[in-house]
């Protein structure tokens, strides 16, 4: 593979399968929002520090949810809209101060932070939570955190999803997206009627992976708690019994992987009939992992005058056709260039070596990194065997390394995890579920893997001959970034003749053991070097 990184700030998973918080209740009602049911608290996670990094050719793990002819018994329903109930997806009231500023204020504020926005009559951005107008509660956990001001895409994305439009945002990972949809879905919620028994969610957000899943019920259950908004995370690889239960229940959030949730839907565990808030969430990488067929299975069986709100990290021409085949009349903002572009805040790194020096040049990196005991690393490696090589390796040269990738069982990823993410064991090395052999677009997701919520981070990519191809759209990458570029990569870009013959360099042997947590994971830990 070849394109890697080394991850600062990287937010790892969580445990289980969705906590559900019981009941619906309290009342919140100002002046920007009619709500009636209540609102919630939270704040945004904490990030870390760390870094990551990536090795070898090949193939990313599989997600596990694709599976052939899925949905096929799932029949899409006449939507009537004149006997459909009606609800109320329209709650935004600008404060005075919004108002107030004149279009060559708002064309400043815009340029300075590199919003772009298109569609008709979208509202002005906010410059502060407080003008945002949520209440006292939840801006104070969010304060809590140290944020001073929204990111460029809360401050415009916020106004956009309150006001009930369909609504396109284009953001690099890691730029506040998740909080952008999650605030607005709770204000939603609050002022729906309650769930009755055997209705479904009133807010779905569809996510690529497993671990994405995870993290944004993190944070729904976060600002959910005050208003007590149940929620559950559904997703293939464990067993179904807990989610059948959580959506027995009754939850007005449901965050899904395509897949597991299809699965749902056509043993009637579920239903999309009262679905007012949908959310396609990173919808670039679904698109790449093949989500299409099961995204419109699963949109066929949401009423047609839901809002939708759509996320993604690149605007290519799959993207485009998703939002005009599933939004209506929306309204965009894009933060930064429209071309590939990478977080700014990584300084990015990228070393021309050989296959036989990487193993080497990983060591002494790591050497470096590990002095910092606060640091954590992420490796991105291409194969799922690769990831387990590397682990045994860097296990038996004594830094406390563990893999994670699709082959693995799922007590087992959440074990992971957790380990990576309270830093017990602060290496993991790690397979790019959703990569198919890796281009920039991976590239660029990679990297966003630090650099989150506004801290800075550091990448730092081995690229071989292997990957001649990929030079000249990384050199692209890292010039819009202004980083600095080793010349040889230069000499790549330019010219052909860097073909070079395809290695499997030192990460080959057999694979490791099946049975409780595989032998990559449980491989004899060396005299500590960290």
């Amino acid at each position: 593979m070849s394109y890697g990184d080394y991850a600062r700030g990287y937010g790892g998973g969580s445990n289980g399968g969705g906590g559900s918080n019981s009941g619906n209740g309290g009342g919140y009602s100002n002046g920007y929002y009619n709500s009636t049911n209540g609102y919630s608290s939270g704040g945004y996670h904490g990030q870390s520090n760390g870094f990551g990094g990536s090795y070898s050719n090949g193939y990313g793990g599989n997600s596990g949810d694709k599976m052939s002819g899925i949905g096929a018994n799932l029949k899409k329903p006449q939507w009537d809209l004149e006997s459909l109930p009606k609800f109320e997806k329209s709650f935004y009231k600008p404060c005075d101060a919004v108002q107030k500023r004149s279009p060559a204020e708002v064309d400043a504020y815009r340029t300075q932070r590199q919003m772009r926005v298109s569609g008709r009559d979208v509202p002005k951005p906010v410059q502060s939570f407080d003008e945002a107008g949520f209440p006292a509660y939840v801006m104070n956990e969010v304060k809590a955190q140290g944020f001073k001001e929204p990111t460029p895409i809360q401050a415009q994305g916020w106004p956009m999803a309150l006001s009930g439009r369909d609504v396109v945002g284009i953001a690099e990972t890691g730029s506040g997206k998740t909080l952008t949809y999650c605030l607005p879905s709770i204000v939603h919620i609050n002022a729906q009627p309650l769930l009755a028994p055997g209705d479904g969610p009133i807010v779905l957000v569809l996510a690529p992976t497993r671990e994405l899943a995870v993290q944004i019920q993190q944070e729904v259950t976060k600002f959910g708690k005050s208003s007590r908004i149940r929620n559950t995370c559904v997703y293939g690889g464990v067993p179904r019994g807990q989610q059948i239960r959580e959506l027995a229940r009754g939850v007005e959030v449901c965050i899904a992987t395509p897949g597991r949730l299809i699965d749902m839907l056509e043993a009637g565990k579920t239903n999309l009939r009262r679905v007012t808030y949908l959310v396609l969430d990173e919808a670039d990488r679904m698109l790449d992992m093949g989500f299409a067929p099961q995204i419109n299975k699963i949109v066929s069986q949401i009423r047609p005058d839901r809002q939708t709100l759509m996320w993604s990290a690149t605007w290519p021409k799959e993207v485009r056709q998703l939002a005009h085949d599933y939004l209506k009349d929306f309204i965009q903002v894009n933060i930064g260039s429209l071309e590939l572009s990478a977080n700014h805040r990584i300084t990015q790194i990228v070393e021309v070596v050989s296959e036989f020096e990487k193993r080497d040049k990983l060591v002494k990196h790591l050497e470096r990194i590990m002095d910092d005991k606060e640091t954590k690393c992420l490796i991105f490696v291409g194969t799922k065997r690769a990831a387990d090589e590397i682990t045994r390796f860097l296990r038996q040269d004594g830094f406390p390394a563990l893999a994670l990738h699709g082959d693995k069982a799922q007590n087992e990823r959440d074990w992971v995890l957790n380990e990576f993410k309270t830093a017990k064991s602060p290496i993991m090395v790690a397979t790019d579920v959703a990569s198919r052999g890796i281009d920039s677009e991976d590239y660029v997701h990679r990297i966003g893997r630090t650099g989150r919520a506004g801290q800075k981070g550091t990448a730092i990519t081995f690229f071989t001959t292997d990957n001649a191809k990929q030079a000249r759209d990384l050199v692209t990458v890292l010039t819009e970034a202004k980083q600095q570029i080793d010349p040889r990569l230069s000499d790549m870009a330019r010219g052909p003749g860097y073909g070079g013959g395809s290695s499997r360099g030192r990460w080959g042997g057999p694979r490791g053991g099946r049975g409780g947590f595989t032998s990559s994971n449980t491989a004899p830990l060396g005299s500590r070097r960290y």
